[in-house]
């Protein structure tokens, strides 16, 4: 029998989140995908385009975008929806104006079973020193 997810848990997979902790001028930018999707829902678009314009305010700084995913499945499947995440992310901010040569780009693959799934569903926009 298949469990089904409250639907609060959701909303939140395909929800975004900006959050901006500040270190050393940085700027951190979270969009949470839905399970087994690397589709930008509108809320997380808006976070997309919110981290462009940080990127676009700030000419020096380097953005460093990481995917991530759930270890549900094999580690070889989500390793590449990780990628895939963190490069349509990428597109994003080079169709919303910032220079690719100014982007990091890194995908991390399945992460701790200590993070819930949900949680582990991310792309993270790290905009500053990196």
């Amino acid at each position: 029998m298949r469990r089904s997810l409250p639907l609060a848990i959701l909303l939140l997979a395909a929800s975004a989140t900006i959050g901006s902790a500040r270190a050393d001028d940085a700027q951190r930018f979270v969009l949470y995908f839905g399970s087994w999707s690397a589709l930008i829902e509108p809320a997380a678009q808006q976070t997309v385009a919110a981290a462009a314009a940080a990127a676009k305010q700030n000419a020096d700084a380097t953005i460093a975008v990481t995917g991530y995913a759930s270890t549900i499945g094999s580690t070889a499947a989500n390793t590449l929806l990780a990628q895939l995440r963190a490069q349509i992310v990428y597109d994003e901010l080079i169709a919303d104006g910032v220079s690719a040569s100014r982007i990091i780009l890194t995908a991390t693959g399945p992460t701790s079973f200590l993070v819930e799934p949900v949680e582990s569903r991310r792309v993270v926009i790290q905009v500053g020193k990196q």
